[in-house]
């Protein structure tokens, strides 16, 4: 008679498991998992054990660990991380966008100048593609100067997924009817949609650990890095707020989450300019 399976509720995420998978998510990612998300990771890496046949979570930390394993510890950081977006998400920031920011910027790109914007932790594309989406409405002749929006994110599937730029039709339920026109070729129709190749266009995708080097030299004169220095401890949010105030443009902008605030030496380098919208100084 074979062994019966243990079902998902038997095994146990103990401390000492959760304690060593937090450490190795901190040193890939610079995220904490405090240990109130510990039912959340316990039933997103219940599926990972089960896709790999693995009996219990210590045998899965050692396996993450263990030399040649990267494509798993990629899907450690897309299971433990939250992908939650919208397109036009914190329409606060696309209405200044939009008045403020972007036609001083037009106007400098007519004159010859470089224009960069940058979607730190861009998620599956919503984002970086409303970004384009409002400056395509703010000059529709865009394509013939220099500006140009970089796309980047931990996790390398929704790199892949800002790449196809497709959509459940859902994902545009909210939408008005001139941005859903904006941002795709055709009406709404059927379950998918997919972003118009003439915003595509615009976008530059890559994928990028903030704690790493950044293989970009700036400057940049709009970063929006909105729901992503949350998941990082004080010292990682402060180093980050001042890595991007180095890569910003004077009188640049940073757009950051409803919940995040810039602390630390890099607000002296910062004035608001609008809720969770700052400008460099």
């Amino acid at each position: 008679m074979g062994t019966a399976l243990h079902s998902d509720a038997d095994i146990q995420l103990g401390d000492q498991d959760f304690s060593r998978i937090a450490q190795i998510v901190h040193g890939l990612a610079g995220i904490v998992l405090a240990d109130a998300k510990r039912p959340l990771v316990h039933s997103r890496l219940i599926k990972r054990l089960r896709a790999l046949n693995l009996p219990d979570f210590a045998t899965y930390a050692d396996f993450i660990s263990a030399d040649g394993n990267e494509a798993e510890r990629q899907a450690l950081i897309s299971a433990v991380t939250t992908n939650v977006t919208s397109f036009f998400r914190e329409h606060h920031h696309f209405e200044s966008l939009s008045s403020t920011i972007l036609p001083p910027l037009i106007a400098k790109a007519k004159s010859g100048a470089r224009v960069r914007i940058w979607s730190a932790g861009c998620s599956s594309g919503e984002e970086p593609y409303s970004i384009a989406a409002t400056v395509l409405a703010a000059c529709p002749e865009v394509q013939n100067y220099d500006v140009r929006i970089l796309a980047t994110d931990i996790d390398q599937a929704m790199i892949e997924k800002t790449r196809r730029a497709v959509y459940g039709s859902e994902s545009a339920q909210g939408l008005s009817a001139d941005q859903s026109r904006r941002l795709f070729d055709h009406p709404i129709t059927g379950d998918e949609v997919r972003v118009s190749e003439r915003v595509r266009r615009l976008v530059y995708c890559n994928s990028l650990n903030l704690q790493d080097k950044w293989p970009i030299k700036g400057p940049f004169q709009v970063i929006f890095c909105r729901n992503v220095v949350i998941y990082f401890n004080k010292a990682t949010q402060e180093r980050l707020w001042q890595r991007f105030a180095d890569l910003l443009a004077p009188g640049g902008y940073l757009m950051i989450g409803h919940s995040e605030r810039i602390t630390g030496p890099a607000l002296s380098e910062f004035t608001t300019d609008g809720m969770t919208t700052y400008r460099r100084r």
